[in-house]
């Protein structure tokens, strides 16, 4: 056995179920390997951005790492934009990037780059010093290290590079799964400052991210919030929330910075779940960056490496409300629109026809916005662009969809970042995935349309508006999924989005919308 078959066979015995790649000619091994080791499903993206977003989907619909087969530096570097957003949604992950071996680094081949420098980016593991020997012990340690609950915004991303000397070497064998880390459980100081910041009155906030953002975490909060008349907020873009009728009930805190200072206005105290701070996503001249209004005490129950779930739980016994009733998500009866789209009748069209326990993955203003007008009328998962990097959504619901083949999908993604991974159709396709793709063709970068607005400038130049428009020339979306494979209309009024959309969902395999219209953030 060499030492590719055993890291392959290795992973497979730790858990991971999906190895997402576009190889080159160093990872030739690897292919080898996972050609032997069917237990790991090897899924073909013909862009490393859909890769690397494809195994964020995974992580967040399993809580467990896919691998990616990535191609050199340069390999990895076409996937670092969604690395990043993995990162911020701290999603397991484990890249294998394959590299020269040893005795070629130091002749300067074209491929050749410092990828430990690059990959430090976005790892919290990295390995690049693998033997054939130990190759598959660094495997299992990679695996380890994903699921290992890691400070700040550190994420969980395992990088190991690997020499093709490594990987074409003999190996002693399988390496052993390692045990899995546990989150830490959270200090009794931590749980009596926060009862006593909540029992001091005044109006207070609970913020509930990562790890607090999942159903039993949200129950405990909602319980206290049933006692103490506490309000509960999500973050703007969190990783993953589970929402619908019959899940708990929770608002998202909003994008712009004036928006959350808004709704935070006149709150007394913050309590901190699995989070940070809020903070504004952008800089803006003479406004703040931390989003806590004056006179806001804010007090930490738990971080990010935190078991936010037990610390909740905790807290309602000490508060008494741990027999108190969670609020829901009801459920109500939205009616289709009619007319012509817009932001309104597009999201009106997505929540009235929105199937049950649908994954939605969104990449666009207008997918976020449409999150609360979806939360009262099918249960739903919600994957959220986390990092801010445009490309996500599609990949995401490549991923997504692998991990939960007989859930539909629904990604709905902006024309612009829809066009930096286009690609995912073909793999869409090439998997017969159920997902539906709605890109909302405003023909524009809105969103630089707003920022540029927020400057004060009422009187837009012609290279400025040049540098926002993407309608020169226009995107045919349908004419790009049908060469990927991807069978799709267009609609241009609410009726005919409502029906594209029920013809979609009742459809096996994955179809895209072209959706025209004035939309908006």
């Amino acid at each position: 056995m060499n030492g590719a078959t055993a890291l392959i066979n290795t992973l497979a015995d730790c858990g991971v179920e999906f190895c997402i790649a576009n190889p080159g000619t160093s990872e030739m091994h690897l292919v080898q390997g996972l050609d032997a080791v069917p237990r790991v499903k090897s899924v073909l993206a013909l862009f490393e951005g859909v890769c690397t977003g494809a195994a964020d989907g995974v992580a967040r619909m399993t809580g467990k790492p896919a691998a990616t087969l990535l191609h050199l530096g340069p390999g990895m570097a076409n996937g670092i934009a969604n690395l990043h957003n993995a990162r911020r949604a701290n999603s397991p992950m484990i890249n294998i990037i394959g590299n020269h071996p040893n005795f070629h680094v130091g002749y300067d081949a074209p491929l050749t780059s410092n990828i430990d420098t690059l990959a430090r980016n976005f790892s919290c593991w990295i390995k690049s010093e693998s033997t054939a020997e130990s190759l598959a012990q660094d495997g299992a340690d990679a695996y380890t290290a994903s699921l290992r609950q890691s400070s700040g915004s550190t994420g969980q991303i395992a990088t190991l590079i690997m020499g093709a000397d490594a990987a074409w070497g003999d190996s002693p064998g399988v390496a052993k799964p390692n045990a899995i880390p546990q989150r830490a459980k959270v200090e009794e100081s931590a749980i009596e400052a926060s009862a006593k910041a909540i029992e001091a009155g005044g109006d207070t906030v609970i913020l509930l991210e990562h790890h607090g953002a999942e159903q039993p975490a949200m129950a405990a909060a909602s319980k206290i919030s049933s006692k103490l008349g506490c309000r509960l907020f999500n973050g703007t873009f969190p990783a993953r929330v589970d929402g619908g009728p019959g899940r708990v009930a929770v608002s998202r805190l909003p994008y712009f910075p004036e928006q959350v200072l808004a709704t935070l206005d006149g709150v007394k105290n913050l309590i901190l779940v699995g989070g940070e701070i809020p903070v504004s996503f952008f800089a803006y001249k003479g406004k703040p960056g931390q989003l806590v209004p004056a006179g806001c005490q804010v007090t930490r129950l738990s971080t990010v490496e935190e078991d936010s779930i037990d610390a909740l739980k905790r807290l309602a016994d000490r508060l008494g409300a741990s027999d108190e009733a969670v609020i829901s998500f009801e459920r109500k009866e939205i009616g289709k629109p009619s007319g012509e789209l817009n932001t309104s009748t597009i999201i009106q069209s997505l929540a009235s026809t929105l199937p049950e326990d649908v994954i939605v993955c969104t990449d666009s203003g207008g997918g976020n916005a449409a999150y609360s007008f979806c939360q009262n009328t099918t249960q739903n998962s919600w994957l959220s662009l986390t990092g801010g990097a445009i490309g996500q959504g599609a990949p995401c619901s490549v991923g997504a969809a692998l991990a939960c083949p007989d859930q539909r999908v629904l990604a709905m993604l902006g024309d612009g970042g829809a066009a930096y991974t286009i690609q995912a159709l073909w793999t869409q396709a090439r998997e017969s995935q159920n997902v539906t793709t709605v890109i909302f063709a405003n023909n524009s970068y809105n969103i630089l349309n707003v920022e540029y607005g927020r400057l004060g400038v009422t009187d837009v130049g012609t290279i400025a508006a040049s540098l926002f428009d993407i309608g020169n020339p226009e995107v045919d979306w349908v004419a790009l999924a049908k060469g990927f494979g991807v069978p799709g209309g267009k609609a241009e009024t609410a009726e005919e989005l409502c029906a594209l959309l029920e013809q979609s969902y009742s459809t096996p395999g994955p179809f895209l919308i072209q959706a025209s219209g004035e939309i908006k953030r």
